[in-house]
């Protein structure tokens, strides 16, 4: 959480935030907490920490099916978002829609130019082709943003928020014979016994080379997650 908010960075009073693909709802609430407006759009996930809380609206509902008012919002997040979406550049240009002039866009995705990338080659953990459907290394990123219409894109550095998980899964996943056994067998998912056994064996090792290896390529801007800010041009 700490990362997230750090990304996003000091926001006006009273910002009009759109939360896309809100998750638990953590972010959006702690977002409202700071005195902010959210709007929390989840298809799919139960987003109990933010249901109810004071400056949080709920919306059930796909990207792809929005129909919000132009220029409503200060703040649009696409938090671990974008990688699933069939068609990034026309939603792009929709969220602009819905953003006021020189309204912020905040972008985390997985970092296809990072160490852990190259790593894990087919077994990088944030592979996950079942699920993912586009991968951006910076550039890419960068090119689509202006593309959709948003200028100054920077990019903001985070070590803990699924860059040093990524990093861990990925050592695990390198030996394991199976890519993601762990996180499969965790989410009761069908995973080989043998490739669990031989993830937990090597967990605590993997953790511990996890952490500088991360820690280095997070200073040399090849961290495993990429997040970049741009404005709505």
């Amino acid at each position: 959480m700490r990362d997230q908010l750090r990304a996003i960075g000091p926001l006006p009073s009273g910002s009009r935030i759109l939360d896309l693909g809100a998750g638990d709802g953590r972010l959006a609430a702690a977002l409202a907490d700071r005195g902010h407006s959210v709007t929390a759009v989840e298809p799919v996930r139960d987003v109990a920490a933010a249901e109810g809380a004071p400056g949080v609206t709920f919306l059930r509902s796909r990207i792809e099916d929005l129909d919000l008012p132009a220029g409503s919002f200060d703040v649009a997040i696409l938090w671990h978002v974008l990688e699933h979406l069939s068609a990034p550049t026309e939603t792009l240009r929709r969220i602009r829609s819905w953003l006021a002039g020189g309204g912020r866009l905040v972008v985390a995705v997985p970092n296809l130019a990072s160490w852990q990338a190259r790593i894990g080659g087919r077994r990088w953990f944030h592979l996950d082709p079942t699920r993912h459907v586009v991968h951006l290394t910076p550039a890419g990123l960068e090119a689509l943003l202006e593309r959709s219409g948003f200028a100054k894109p920077r990019r903001r550095r985070v070590f803990f928020d699924q860059a040093l998980p990524g990093m861990w899964m990925t050592l695990l996943d390198r030996p394991s014979g199976s890519a993601g056994a762990l996180r499969s067998f965790v989410r009761r998912e069908p995973a080989e016994r043998k490739s669990v056994a031989a993830a937990t064996a090597l967990a605590a090792p993997a953790l511990v080379a996890a952490v500088p290896v991360e820690l280095a390529a997070t200073a040399f801007r090849r961290g495993g997650v990429l997040v970049v800010e741009a404005t709505a041009a």
